[in-house]
């Protein structure tokens, strides 16, 4: 068994939307990031990669790669995956806390669960996602950004 924890914290700015967890969630904001800026994603790959003592996001996708402008976050977290297996690895289960007063997460976390589960090619319920405010205080509370945080265990797959 391998653990790892992630964390991944973005800004809100101009936009329309957010992605999370690869779900595209209506919003009056969007996030300031080099790719999409699903905060849910990117700390579930940072947990998967620091369990495989390889490193983090930036080191596999870094920001300064023009290839990364915009992209899909469920690219990064499919390398995970593919990274996984190689070491014979699979998912023994995930779980992702998000940290925001707005957007509302629960009625997009079913999808979120489903599209991360597709993506690490385990079961749905292996996978958790969950959300909480941080009662108005500090940057999430004031609406400023959002932050997440995962952790994930690796197990061997035969």
């Amino acid at each position: 068994m391998r653990i790892g924890q992630g964390i991944d914290i973005h800004a809100f700015g101009p936009g329309d939307h957010v992605v999370l967890g690869g779900v595209r969630i209506a919003y009056e904001r969007g996030i300031v990031a080099h790719s999409d800026g699903d905060v849910a994603i990117h700390a579930l790959c940072d947990a998967i990669l620091g369990a495989l003592a390889l490193g983090d996001i930036g080191t596999h996708f870094p920001p300064s790669d023009e290839r990364w402008r915009g992209a899909d976050s469920r690219v990064f977290l499919r390398h995970c995956a593919d990274l996984m297996r190689q070491q014979g690895l699979g998912i023994g289960n995930a779980d992702i806390s998000i940290v925001c007063e707005r957007p509302k997460i629960a009625p997009h976390a079913q999808a979120m669960r489903a599209n991360l589960a597709a993506d690490l090619g385990c079961d749905v319920q292996r996978i958790s996602v969950k959300a909480t405010t941080s009662e108005k205080l500090g940057f999430t509370g004031r609406g400023e950004g959002i932050a997440a945080f995962a952790v994930a265990l690796l197990v061997a797959v035969s």
